[in-house]
């Protein structure tokens, strides 16, 4: 790929992505394969005003060995070091790019039920400092082809012709490939507001979803919710955009309120382990019964996670032609693959999507209904013949999705 171009792209995740302000610490999270691309954001950031850019290492292999060697305590540990560092993270509420490449089935085969308890240790640990940080500093998700997760999008393709494909769709659907790649961005959340005002002038109080495949769910909203996309702001008032590519128009549903069964459009991707084909019921708002063809028993553990897991904690809204989708690829990826169709996400929801949340405690936004959890993880149910009703609470219906697409135009 044109380094020009990459630099265009690295440019649009320091001012776009993160909005990097003048005299902020940043810290880049990427995998060493990655490392030239690294090298772009790092400067690029510099250049936005960074004062100090630290990148974090991590390596997928390694991963891999340390799950499958190291005791399962070990693995759940979090050092006083560690510790001391989430609390000058609190402080200092440097900004955070995360750039994914890892291969989607990097850590198939290992001992879930270990993992998943390792994890759960530190996040008991972890999670209050990242509380503490909610909705006051600025994070980007973005991506990079690395080689295992080239290959697995490209199998019949060499190793350099299937990380340049992937390098081209990922700065295509990220609106970096062609134009200015700031200014497409600028116009693209406008149409995304756009969309986001007149769901929010509706009233709703729920969503109810129907598809061929057997969807059938019904979904209950927050009576003070809000639909956002695009860019969102820190509580302090700096723009920012958490997610590129990113088209989805999303709200946090009720805890408690989802009736019905959903069935997944496209394969998860959850920490290195694929589930495929997988259907959810839902009773009192919880998962009442969970199948998948492949990978039932990394979807079980996932939404034994804490008591917060097995609630949804998001509904985006992404039409099924959308730019992503129309690639014709499977991205293995959450980020992408989320974008490409409409989707339904277990655990934590926003508390950013709720009226005046500004002014209330992360405790008085979950006793309003916003759920809780140490997860957050979208799966796609998005299908070209999904329809989606918005019902108010005096029974007024409005179509918002006929056909897999919009059923409503904005200006």
């Amino acid at each position: 790929m044109q380094r020009s171009v990459l630099k265009n792209y690295a440019k649009l995740l320091a001012r776009m992505g993160l909005n990097v302000q003048k005299g902020q610490e940043v810290i880049v999270a990427a995998a060493p394969e990655v490392r030239e691309f690294v090298l772009l954001c790092v400067e690029e950031c510099y250049r936005a005003g960074a004062a100090k850019v630290r990148v974090e290492w991590s390596h997928q292999p390694l991963q891999r060995l340390a799950a499958e060697h190291c005791a399962e305590e070990i693995l759940g540990e979090v050092r006083p070091w560690q510790e001391e560092k989430l609390r000058c993270e609190v402080r200092e509420l440097p900004a955070r790019l995360y750039l994914e490449s890892d291969d989607p089935d990097g850590m198939q085969g290992i001992d879930a039920e270990k993992y998943a308890r390792a994890l759960q240790m530190r996040q008991k640990i972890v999670k209050p400092y990242r509380d503490k940080m909610e909705n006051k500093y600025q994070w980007c998700i973005a991506a990079v082809p690395g080689a295992g997760w080239s290959k697995k999008v490209f199998p019949a393709s060499i190793a350099s012709v299937g990380q340049e494909k992937l390098w081209r769709a990922i700065l295509s659907a990220s609106r970096s490939l062609e134009g200015n790649p700031v200014a497409n961005w600028q116009a693209h959340n406008r149409d995304l507001q756009a969309r986001c005002e007149y769901l929010n002038g509706l009233g709703l109080t729920s969503l109810e979803y129907r598809a061929s495949n057997g969807t059938n769910l019904r979904v209950g909203l927050l009576r003070e919710g809000l639909f956002a996309a695009g860019s969102e702001k820190t509580l302090s008032g700096v723009e920012f955009n958490p997610n590129i590519p990113s088209e989805e128009c999303f709200t946090s549903p009720r805890r408690g309120e989802a009736e019905g069964i959903v069935y997944s459009s496209k394969p998860l991707s959850y920490r290195g382990q694929l589930v495929r084909n997988f259907s959810l019921r839902f009773a009192g708002g919880r998962v009442a019964e969970a199948h998948a063809a492949a990978g039932e028993a990394v979807l079980r553990r996932m939404l034994e996670m804490d008591e917060g897991a097995a609630y949804l904690g998001e509904c985006a809204l992404v039409p099924f032609d959308s730019p992503i989708n129309r690639t014709g690829l499977l991205f293995y990826n959450t980020l992408f693959d989320e974008n490409a169709c409409c989707h339904l996400a277990l655990g934590r929801g926003f508390t950013n999507c709720v009226r005046g949340y500004e002014t209330q405690t992360e405790d008085e936004l979950h006793a309003l209904g916003v759920n809780d959890s140490m997860i957050h993880v979208d799966f796609m149910i998005g299908t070209d013949d999904l329809e989606i009703d918005g019902v108010t609470d005096t029974g007024a219906r409005f179509p918002l999705f006929r056909g897999g697409g919009w059923a409503f135009r904005v200006d």
